[in-house]
């Protein structure tokens, strides 16, 4: 399965077990294509691989031009989900988040919850700031709908707007199943992160950089592009 869309939006949010690879050189963002040659060194030029396409939903185009240029470079078990990501997530899926797509929204969207599935043990050995807690063990267990109804009740969970962005971290396995337990209570804007929490902490931080240029904007939060700089 390829994710068709530019890498920032796939690392921020994609179908669990997406692939995504580089843009095509030269093609202005507006008709932004992922490169079939980067394929190509995916699939080991096996051009009868099956691949699904997704990206934006059906009025996005990247899907629809990635499979043209596919098609047009031999390709022959192509097959596009063209509801995309937004049906994906209206019919209950979570979506996985990387670690540069957690630095992101840290950084930038202050309205995002994130959810911590570790238990208080762990939690107060290793705290990730600001995060809410909804123990894995309540969800394991399967008393996963007591939990989350009390978390929307006490305040934990963002009650007024279910378009709220949830990040669950605390372990692959479980970070996932409490992702889709908070799916099912109508979340529909939910991710997983599905490395270690040593990696979700270094997302606090910004990536190293010699460039006292490249500092001053992050610190600033000018902007994520000068991620970059």
């Amino acid at each position: 399965m390829l994710d068709a869309r530019p890498f920032r939006e796939y690392a921020i949010s994609h179908i669990p077990g997406a692939r995504n690879v580089a843009p095509k050189p030269g093609v202005p963002v507006s008709m932004y294509v992922s490169d079939v040659a980067e394929i190509d060194r995916l699939v080991h030029q096996r051009r009868d691989t099956a691949i699904v396409l997704y990206c934006n939903g059906p009025y996005c185009g990247k899907s629809k031009r990635l499979a043209a240029e596919l098609a047009a470079g031999g390709y022959t078990k192509i097959r596009r989900y063209q509801l995309g990501i937004p049906v994906w997530r209206a019919l209950g899926g979570v979506t996985q988040i990387e670690a540069e797509g957690l630095r992101n929204v840290l950084a930038n969207d202050r309205t995002a919850v994130v959810v911590d599935v570790r238990e208080p043990p762990e939690r107060q050995a290793s705290a990730f700031p600001n995060a809410q807690s909804i123990p894995r063990s309540a969800v394991l267990e399967g008393k996963d709908v007591g939990e989350i109804k009390r978390a929307k009740d006490d305040g934990r969970l963002p009650m007024e707007d279910h378009n709220t962005r949830l990040v669950v971290i605390g372990g692959a396995v479980p970070a996932r199943y409490v992702a889709e337990a908070l799916a099912r209570e109508a979340f529909h804007n939910v991710s997983y992160f599905a490395g270690s929490l040593e990696e979700a902490r270094a997302a606090l931080k910004p990536p190293m950089r010699s460039s006292s240029r490249w500092r001053r904007c992050f610190f600033s939060r000018v902007s994520a592009r000068c991620w970059r700089c």
